[in-house]
C-alpha cells in the first residue's frame, strides 16, 4: 500500500504502529497534489485520491496538526506551514507560543490526524483521532516533531511532553496511533 506522504518522520511512525501492512513511499518525482481542503478529511482524501489514480492500487493519506483552542483550531490545517511557505517545525511552534500568549495564555490545545484509505477498487474510508492536553512555554524533550516539544498530552501522568515520551509512549497515545488502530481494527474485519 502507499502512503502518500513525503514526511519521512510520518513514514517511520505509520510504519511502526502499522507492523502488519507494508507500507510503500511515494516513488521519485511524484507530484503531489495541492492540499486545498478545508478540513483534515478533505485533505487526506485529496492526497489519498490521487496516489491512488496516479499509482494505482490502495493509498492511504494522513492529514494532521494541532488545533488551539483558544486561537479557534488555529494553526489546524495549516500546522505544517502556520509561518509561511518553507517553515521550519521552530518557526511554526514560535508563531503558535507568540499567538497564544497574544490571545491571552490559553494553554489547551489537541492533536487531530485523519487517515483517508483508498481501496484499491476506489472505496474510501475515513478515520479520524484526537489527543488532548496543552501547550508549555518552554520546549522539553528531543524526540518527536514538529509541535511536540512543547504538548503535554493528558494522558501522561508525569507531565512529560511528547517530545521526552518514547516512541511506543506516544504511539499508544497520540492522535496518529489512535487512527492508526481504527484504520487496523477496519483492515482486520475484511478478512
Amino acid at each position: 500500500m502507499i502512503l502518500a506522504t513525503s514526511n519521512l518522520h510520518k513514514l517511520g511512525e505509520m510504519r511502526a504502529l502499522l507492523p502488519g501492512l507494508e507500507l510503500e513511499p511515494l516513488p521519485e518525482g511524484y507530484r503531489s497534489p495541492i492540499e486545498d481542503g478545508d478540513s483534515f478529511e478533505a485533505n487526506a482524501l485529496i492526497k489519498a485520491r490521487a496516489a491512488h489514480a496516479a499509482l494505482g492500487g490502495a493509498a492511504l493519506a494522513d492529514d494532521s496538526g494541532i488545533e488551539s483552542f483558544d486561537l479557534d483550531g488555529a494553526p489546524g490545517i495549516h500546522s505544517a506551514r502556520y509561518d509561511g511557505e518553507g517553515a521550519s517545525d521552530e518557526g511554526n511552534l514560535d508563531k503558535l507560543l507568540r499567538e497564544v500568549d497574544a490571545a491571552g495564555g490559553g494553554r489547551r490545545a489537541a492533536y487531530v490526524c485523519v487517515l483517508a484509505l483508498v481501496d484499491d477498487d476506489g472505496t474510501e474510508h475515513v478515520f479520524e483521532a484526537t489527543c488532548e492536553g496543552r501547550l508549555l512555554r518552554e520546549r522539553r524533550g528531543g524526540g518527536g516533531f514538529g509541535y511536540d516539544p512543547i504538548f503535554v498530552p493528558d494522558d501522561t501522568a508525569d507531565e512529560r511532553t511528547m517530545s521526552e515520551l518514547t516512541p511506543a509512549e506516544k504511539n499508544a497515545i497520540s492522535h496518529r496511533g489512535r487512527a492508526a488502530r481504527l484504520l487496523a481494527a477496519h483492515l482486520g474485519g475484511q478478512g
